[in-house]
């Protein structure tokens, strides 16, 4: 079987030092639970962490072992969180101290039990119960038997078909919890949940259709994803910065019928347009061919008097819960009697 290496040696000094066998049964249960919907999204470490508490729990000492694995009802094989770390430590070099026994369960073990790979002993124990132990279920000990078979994963999705894995449990969580945004162009994404999220769908939705003379999102960056939107064709011909650069504003946009370039900060609680970040973005964007509109755009009233002082004069200020105003830091340009 060729092997994903899940955890690299040069980040992790603990797994680095660890037997050359040792490490590959750590691959192997990586693997393995990886294949029962385990997400992976974690450090070296803690993904280490997992794997070896997992292996304590099935009393699985080497890859020979993986089909023989111990479980809680035919065995009624169980450890507690102490003996899970003595049995770690003399079985796969580990020198975790033995007061940390509660990491056990909150970290080492939580995806694990979430997902019921893992079950206690004594579910209605209280919480910091030392006597509750932690045991394989039977159902993913009886996959662990035809391991080594070359249709294993088959054999895994057949037997686990209709259970919904954590990964795709939290997969869906977190797209429940996102704020659906509607581009100009029609298009659908999904934000993140967080203030600053909200600013940016109310800049999409509410600002660029009221000053956005048909504006074209090229660029939007989420907090959970940089490159959200990227349209690298219509940027690059502008002749647009290297997207790539760590100085992008939030949300970028552009008007064909003005050839206007919206250069737009949401701001919640820090990023404003200041005269030290204007002087950069005039520098990043010296060679694009559209006309450049520089906005910091804000949730509220509130927010907006705590940056005023920063604002860079020839700039605008957009403030969503007043969307159909804009505040010109603008010298004279604006200058003169307002008429109806």
């Amino acid at each position: 079987m060729s092997l994903k290496k899940y955890i690299d040696p040069n980040k992790c000094k603990t797994f680095a030092s660890k037997k050359g066998e040792v490490q590959k049964l750590i691959n192997h249960t990586l693997f393995i639970l990886e294949t029962f919907g385990i997400p992976l999204n974690n450090t070296p470490r803690r993904l280490e962490r997992m794997a070896i508490a997992f292996l304590a729990i099935a009393d699985i000492k080497t890859i020979k072992e993986i089909k023989k694995a111990k479980n809680l009802s035919d065995h009624s094989y169980s450890l507690k969180t102490r003996e899970v770390i003595e049995y770690v430590n003399t079985n796969f070099q580990e020198k975790i101290s033995s007061g940390s026994y509660d990491d056990i369960r909150r970290k080492d073990l939580k995806l694990l039990v979430t997902a019921e790979i893992v079950l206690q002993s004594s579910p209605n124990s209280a919480t910091n119960d030392s006597t509750r132990g932690y045991g394989l279920n039977p159902r993913y000990a009886k996959l662990l038997e035809t391991y080594f078979r070359k249709d294993w994963m088959s054999i895994v999705n057949s037997q686990l078909k209709g259970v919904k894995t954590l990964a795709e449990k939290l997969k869906r969580k977190r797209y429940l919890n996102q704020i659906p945004v509607i581009l100009p162009s029609g298009k659908k994404l999904k934000f993140s949940i967080g203030l600053h999220n909200d600013l940016q769908k109310a800049i999409i939705e509410n600002f660029l259709p009221r000053y956005g003379y048909g504006a074209k999102v090229l660029y939007l960056g989420d907090t959970s994803d940089k490159y959200l939107h990227l349209d690298k064709a219509g940027l690059k011909s502008l002749n647009f910065f290297e997207i790539s650069h760590d100085k992008l504003p939030d949300i970028i946009a552009y008007s064909k019928d003005k050839n206007w370039l919206y250069l737009i900060e949401a701001v919640h609680s820090s990023g404003a347009i200041s005269e030290l970040r204007l002087l950069q973005l005039q520098e990043l964007t010296k060679k694009c061919s559209a006309d450049i509109i520089y906005i910091t755009a804000f949730l509220d009233r509130t927010t907006f008097r705590k940056f005023i002082v920063e604002i860079a004069w020839e700039t605008e200020v957009w403030i969503a819960d007043n969307p159909d105003h804009l505040i010109h830091f603008n010298g004279d340009k604006f200058l003169g009697p307002y008429k109806e």
